[in-house]
């Protein structure tokens, strides 16, 4: 880890991505709650995080033009724009301004889409393939860590000032990122064309996820995942009510999960060197299932909060493993689509989790809707081990030939 922050490019570019890492902190949770505030609909509340996905559905269109602009622009002129995304938010004020808390999170979709593709691109080129887990655990410990303030802030400023104060420091921060990352003294990589037409070259990232048999198998085994997964964000509300209590403790639950995140971050690459990025995502996979089956079972506040930490160790291993599994297993010059057609096959998923989600809500026990997460997310791992016998529990070499993956 000295040695990777030894390097200037990647210490600007740490400093560049967890100041905005912080407004997300502060801002995402905000806009659900603000919608549950404005409406009094948990299943509203919950679309919020609907129409940030959507965007996944044509997130190749955006990689194709990622892969076509150096990184580093890419990620400085993305921050740029994002800033200038949320600011409409400023404008809210009552419960028939919800849509434009939504158009806010559609564009949040898209830039959760563009950045970290030009992120992926960006750590290929600047550390080496035996470093990328520890820049990916480093970033994403980070991300985790401002789980623990974050969410409280946001909920504090939304709660005595209002949800335009945490719009402006979201900006602000997008823009620090912005200049942050724009001022690297970085030579930009003059990115490959590729020969064909131009829907040869967008359906490029999706052509080598199927050819590459590891990424395939672990990208349905996550979106199995994702089909359930977004059942969390309306119900963790339902579960909010029936405890009595406001909807800003639901802050306090996603702080009380950041430090089993945090952990999560911190022992991904320990993870990851012994037993592999599928077996890694596994392990993630089976405490994820175990901490949402207690949440299903159980009525005590107190065991919820105590079995919150799992759920937030379990989260860092999965997105460490699989980030790293894509850029280990991609050639640079496919980094953009690959990113960004892995955004659909998990997107889609999500998209309908979140859907069906803020309809279950409103007609089952939140009980029943984390056992059939539970149960879904168990699959999961039992089709990594029918369809990656012998190499969940290993390290998988990265592919260094371009010619292994089968695209132009």
């Amino acid at each position: 880890m000295r040695a990777m922050f030894s390097q200037p490019a990647f210490r600007r570019l740490f400093a560049g991505m967890t100041t905005s890492m912080f407004g997300d902190s502060v801002m995402l949770l905000v806009l659900s709650m603000w919608v549950k505030s404005l409406t009094g609909s948990n299943a509203k509340a919950g679309l919020t995080f609907f129409w940030m996905v959507v965007p996944a559905l044509v997130a190749p269109l955006f990689g194709l033009y990622v892969d076509r602009l150096p990184p580093r622009r890419v990620l400085a002129w993305g921050s740029l724009a994002s800033a200038i995304a949320v600011l409409p938010l400023t404008l809210v004020r009552d419960a028939g301004d919800v849509w434009i808390v939504w158009g806010v999170a559609f564009l949040y979709g898209i830039s959760m889409i563009i950045l970290p593709a030009a992120l992926n691109g960006l750590l290929k080129e600047i550390v080496s393939d035996a470093q990328l887990v520890t820049a990916n655990s480093s970033l994403q410990t980070v991300k985790e860590g401002f789980r623990l303030i974050g969410p409280i802030i946001g909920a504090g400023l939304f709660a005595l000032v209002g949800g335009w104060a945490v719009a402006l420091v979201d900006a602000a921060t997008f823009l620090a990122a912005a200049i942050i990352i724009g001022t690297m003294t970085l030579p930009d990589r003059k990115p490959e064309r590729s020969e064909g037409n131009w829907l040869t070259e967008m359906s490029g990232g999706i052509k080598h996820l199927w050819s590459d048999r590891i990424l395939r198998h672990t990208l349905v085994g996550l979106g199995l995942l994702l089909l359930v997964l977004g059942f969390t964000e309306a119900s963790i509300y339902a579960i909010v009510d029936v405890f009595d209590k406001p909807v800003e403790f639901v802050s306090v639950i996603v702080t009380i999960q950041g430090v089993g995140a945090i952990a999560g971050g911190l022992t991904a690459t320990w993870w990851v060197r012994r037993l592999g990025e599928v077996g890694t995502f596994a392990v993630g996979a089976l405490a994820m299932a175990a901490s949402i089956a207690v949440i299903a079972a159980t009525e005590s506040l107190p065991v919820l909060l105590f079995d919150f930490p799992l759920l937030g160790y379990s989260i860092p291993l999965i997105i460490i493993a699989f980030m790293t599994l894509i850029q280990r297993r991609t050639p640079l010059r496919l980094m953009g689509r690959v990113s960004t057609a892995s955004e659909v096959v998990m997107g889609s998923p999500q998209a309908i989790s979140l859907a069906l989600g803020a309809t279950l809500v409103s007609l089952i026990s939140y009980h029943v809707i984390f056992m059939i997460m539970a149960i879904v997310i168990t699959s999961s791992v039992l089709y990594l081990a029918v369809t990656l016998r012998g190499q969940v529990i290993r390290p998988v070499p990265a592919v260094v030939d371009e010619a292994h993956s089968g695209v132009l």
